[in-house]
C-alpha cells in the first residue's frame, strides 16, 4: 500500500486516483501507524512553505517521515512536497525543512527574466541530468505539468531532472530512497504516471 499523507495539505485525491489508474492502492492517511506500515510514502502540497511546514509538525507527521525515510524506505515528495524535503525555504521568510536533501527553496523573482509570468504555470520538458529508476518509462524532452513560484538550488546531489523556463529549474530530485518532483505526475498526463509507476515498482 502506498501513503499519501494527509497533513491538512494537498492534492490528495487526484493523487489517489492516478495510483488506482496505475491499478495500484494507495490510501489518504494522516495515521501514523498506517504510514509506518505502507510499502511507500507520498508527501504531497500545494500553498506555502511556512504555512505546510507548520501543520506537518503540529500534526507530528514530520518526525513519522524523517524517521521512515531513515529506514530505507522509499518516499516522493510532489510538488510543496518535495519543497519540504530540503533544508530550507526562503518563502515569505526563512523556514527550516525536513532536512531529508541537501539544498533551499528560493523565489524565481529576480531569478529569471523579466519578461517571463510568475508562477511558472505549465507543460515544460524534462532535461535529464542522472540516471534515475523514475526515468525509465520516459523519454527525454517529454512533458510534465509544473505550477509552482519557488524552486530548489544547492541540489546536485540529488539533481535527476530540470526543467528551462528562463533558468534551469529543478524538476525530479533522489538521493536514494528520497525522492522528489516539483511537478503535478497526477497531472501530467501518461509521462506522470509513468513516473508514479516507475516509483512504485522500486529502485532495482
Amino acid at each position: 500500500m502506498i501513503a499519501i499523507v494527509d497533513y491538512g495539505v494537498g492534492n490528495l485525491f487526484s493523487l489517489r486516483s492516478s495510483f488506482a489508474m496505475l491499478g495500484i492502492e494507495a490510501e489518504v492517511t494522516n495515521d501514523a501507524e498506517q504510514i509506518r506500515t505502507a510499502e511507500k510514502i507520498i508527501l504531497p502540497g500545494v500553498g506555502a512553505f511556512g504555512d505546510a511546514i507548520e501543520k506537518l509538525r503540529k500534526t507530528g507527521l514530520d518526525k513519522v517521515v524523517i524517521d521512515q525515510a531513515k529506514t530505507g524506505k522509499d518516499m516522493m515528495g510532489i510538488c510543496l512536497g518535495m519543497q519540504l524535503l530540503f533544508e530550507k525555504s526562503y518563502e515569505y521568510g526563512v523556514h527550516e525543512g525536513l532536512g531529508l536533501l541537501s539544498g533551499e527553496v528560493v523565489g524565481m523573482e529576480g531569478r529569471l527574466p523579466a519578461n517571463l509570468k510568475i508562477p511558472h504555470i505549465g507543460w515544460n520538458q524534462l532535461h535529464f541530468q542522472k540516471d534515475s529508476h523514475l526515468l525509465k518509462y520516459i523519454q527525454k524532452n517529454d512533458c510534465v505539468y509544473f505550477v509552482h513560484s519557488f524552486y530548489a538550488v544547492g541540489c546536485d546531489d540529488s539533481l535527476i531532472a530540470t526543467a528551462e523556463y528562463g533558468n534551469e529549474l529543478t524538476a525530479i530530485v533522489q538521493k536514494g530512497n528520497v525522492m522528489g518532483c516539483q511537478f503535478h505526475p497526477e497531472k501530467s498526463g501518461t509521462v506522470g504516471l509513468s513516473i508514479l509507476k516507475a516509483f512504485c515498482e522500486g529502485r532495482k
